[in-house]
């Protein structure tokens, strides 16, 4: 199964020829996305400037995705998924790493949760983030670009 990010989402609901015909490909595979996405298109959709027209283009697309939660096994991997970025790409030392934040190296929270997601799951994601081909250094997940 397909983990779709928030730009992937937004390319569908703008009518990406080339993508619709990559999801039209897989349409015996199921989509999904998480609720950290959900907020993130929703957020977009608030803030856009036709609003309650975007508001029900996300609405829309949702009801045609499998919504995945974030429960504790999730959170688990998203508390070792971040500390193995700070190991891997932050700075040297106990005291250093205290400092580090994660956002400072190039990865969004949104981007952890979302990963951690995936990878409790079991899931591929679907992503043009370098974000997630960074975070296959930490740890195995996998991430396809459409």
């Amino acid at each position: 199964m397909y983990l779709l990010d928030s730009t992937h989402c937004i390319m569908i609901m703008s009518g990406d020829i080339s993508l619709r015909r990559k999801v039209e490909s897989l349409a015996d595979t199921p989509m999904a996305t998480c609720v950290v996405v959900v907020g993130e298109l929703l957020f977009g959709a608030h803030k856009s400037e036709q609003a309650e027209r975007n508001i029900n283009l996300v609405e829309s697309l949702l009801n045609s995705l499998h919504i995945y939660q974030v429960d504790m096994k999730t959170a688990k991997i998203y508390g070792r998924l971040k500390s193995g970025i700070l190991d891997r790409f932050g700075l040297r030392g106990r005291a250093k790493r205290r400092i580090a934040r994660t956002e400072r190296l190039g990865f969004r929270d949104n981007d952890i949760w979302i990963a951690a997601v995936a990878k409790r799951h079991d899931l591929v994601i679907v992503s043009g983030d370098s974000d997630f081909q960074r975070l296959q250094s930490v740890e195995d997940l996998r991430v396809e670009s459409w």
